[in-house]
């Protein structure tokens, strides 16, 4: 009976390992024809979908998760950040209490992202950043969640100042001292790097060097790197991160890939149809661990962009169309996330 139980565990042991990353859908609200979120959430369930990553803490939102057990990313806007980096820890509890927890119990919270795509692009907040960050785990400290709830901060690919091939890349040097800061809080707290990875970006962008193939993995040329072979532009850009992270001495924080997806129109080569092959090779490939040529067998948790087209989006106009479920709850194409 004693061996029994012995093996039984050691299987346990095995399967946690194994099991599969958690496949996420972001949840953005830009728009003004989405259905209420009581009926996103039951399309969310309906789906056997787990893990949601929601832009910032809207109340109604987070009222109609509570008691579903889906787990929620839960986004620190830019513009909170200021007055989260200059109060204190105790400050920080009380925004904590009375945007979050007052609405959905912590159980429910993967991780806290402080920030989104600041770096950079949203240079004003940068100064914010790592202050809020420290302000947010102190506490969560204090309320004993920092193993249960991840903080972190989600960044653009643009933060490499060069990503290609991904063993050449290394951090923008501008925001270096600020990336350092975060990084060494990122190992000390057990958190991952957060990064928004769209190879249809790159497609687009630079046609004479990127192929469609690549962005949607279908092998077409073939990347050498050192000795890693890469046939698609999802793990040269995600590797491209954890050897920018390597040349810094952080080469061993997890990376967590909080946006990526591709549009069904509004652009050249969106369409339904390698909307449904990129993100079917990426839910695909989480489900089974492949991971990513330099950190192989380590499957790459991912949110895919995004739950309905948000139709009061700026930008470019494919920014509107990425969408899976349609406002009525229908598939625009059909992807199965198991």
């Amino acid at each position: 009976m004693h061996h029994f139980f012995i093996s039984l565990h050691a299987l346990t042991l095995i399967f946690k390992i194994s099991a599969a990353v958690p496949i996420g859908i972001c949840y953005g609200r830009v728009a003004n024809n989405l259905p209420p979120p009581s009926a996103a959430v039951n399309l969310i369930t309906t789906n056997g979908i787990s893990s949601i990553r929601l832009f910032n803490p809207d109340a109604q939102s987070l009222q109609s998760f509570s008691g579903t057990g889906i787990q929620l990313t839960i986004g620190v806007p830019n513009e909170q950040l200021p007055s989260i980096a200059a109060g204190t820890a105790t400050s920080a509890q009380n925004w904590l209490q009375s945007n979050i927890f007052i609405h959905i119990s912590a159980d429910q919270i993967r991780y806290l992202v402080v920030g989104n795509e600041v770096f950079l692009k949203d240079p004003y907040y940068e100064p914010y950043v790592i202050p809020a960050i420290f302000n947010l785990h102190q506490a969560l400290q204090s309320l004993n969640l920092t193993e249960k709830i991840k903080i972190s901060s989600s960044q653009a690919a643009s933060i490499l100042s060069n990503s290609y091939p991904p063993s050449s890349s290394s951090f923008a040097p501008n925001i270096r001292p600020d990336l350092i800061r975060l990084l060494q809080f990122l190992r000390d707290s057990s958190s991952p790097l957060m990064v928004n990875v769209y190879p249809y970006f790159s497609y687009i962008n630079n046609q004479q060097f990127v192929s469609l193939d690549s962005a949607l993995f279908r092998s077409g040329s073939l990347l050498t790197d050192l000795d890693l072979v890469y046939d698609n532009l999802f793990d040269q850009t995600v590797d491209a991160f954890i050897y920018a992270m390597d040349r810094e001495g952080y080469g061993e924080i997890p990376v967590v890939v909080t946006e990526t997806g591709w549009p069904t129109a509004g652009g050249e080569a969106a369409s339904g149809e390698n909307a449904l092959v990129y993100n079917e090779n990426v839910v695909r490939r989480g489900l089974k661990n492949v991971g990513t040529p330099k950190r192989a067998g380590v499957g790459v948790e991912v949110f895919l962009f995004d739950l309905f087209d948000e139709n009061e989006k700026n930008g470019s106009e494919f920014e509107k169309y990425f969408g899976i479920f349609g406002v009525n709850g229908v598939k625009a194409y059909d992807l199965n996330f198991h």
